[in-house]
C-alpha cells in the first residue's frame, strides 16, 4: 500500500512563511524523485519543485528564490519551505513520488496552502 500523506498547509498571510510536509509510506524512498506540484481552482497542476535520489533540485520559475524542497532519506520525509508567500501561490499542494528509469508515479491526496491577508 503506497501512500504519500501531506501535512503543513493552512492559511498564512502575505509575505509569511510556511513549511509543508510529505510522508511516504510503501515505496523504497531513497531511491524515488519527489516533488511538489500544485493546482489552483480552475488551473493546471504544475510543478513546483522536484529533488532527486541524489539531492539535485529544480524549482518552476515562480518560487525560485522563495522555496526550497528538501528531503531527509532516514526519514523517509520530504519538505518544501516557502517563504515570502503571495496570493498567487495560494493551491493545493501535492506531493509527488517518481521512480527513475521506471514510468511509476505516485500522489498524495493534497494539503491547502492559502495566502491571503
Amino acid at each position: 500500500q503506497v501512500q504519500l500523506v501531506e501535512s503543513g498547509g493552512g492559511l498564512v498571510q502575505p509575505g509569511g512563511s510556511l513549511r509543508v510536509s510529505c510522508a511516504p509510506s510503501g515505496i523504497t524512498f531513497s531511491i524515488y524523485t519527489m516533488g511538489w506540484y500544485r493546482q489552483a481552482p480552475g488551473k493546471q497542476r504544475e510543478m513546483v519543485a522536484t529533488i532527486t535520489s541524489g539531492g539535485s533540485t529544480n524549482y518552476a520559475d515562480s518560487v525560485k528564490g522563495r522555496f526550497t524542497i528538501s528531503r531527509d532519506n532516514a526519514k523517509n520525509m520530504v519538505y518544501l519551505q516557502m517563504n515570502s508567500l503571495n496570493p498567487e501561490d495560494t493551491a493545493v499542494y501535492y506531493c509527488n513520488a517518481r521512480r527513475p528509469t521506471y514510468n511509476r508515479y505516485y500522489w498524495g491526496q493534497g494539503t491547502q496552502v492559502t495566502v491571503s491577508s
